[in-house]
């Protein structure tokens, strides 16, 4: 007996999955987040930030640089208090830079 797999949607998988689930509720959640707080990150920085993994109340922003890192650490205590005030539990944001591919 042949069977036979077919496709099916990602949002569809996602939503069959507890997992999955989980896991783009928390990519969601953590665009949004990047979203509220963007008009708070200066113009120049904001290509350089990416939303990052949400770990209970800790949420982790990705950086290109460390310049960017360092300019960002001045800002994240205005960044929980306006996330706070959205609704959002977040005690602390991380701060993770990213390393830059040799190519």
């Amino acid at each position: 007996m042949l069977r036979r797999h077919q496709a099916i949607p990602l949002l569809q998988a996602a939503q069959a999955s507890p997992t999955l689930a989980q896991l783009s509720r928390l990519t969601s959640d953590s665009s949004a987040r990047l979203k509220a707080i963007e008009p708070l990150i200066p113009p120049g920085m904001r290509a350089s930030i990416q939303a990052g993994p949400i770990e209970g109340s800790t949420w982790c922003l990705l950086v290109k640089g460390n310049a960017a890192a360092s300019k960002l650490r001045q800002l994240l205590p205005s960044f929980e208090a306006h996330l706070r005030s959205k609704g959002w539990d977040v005690q602390f944001i991380r701060i993770k830079i990213q390393a830059r591919s040799a190519g």
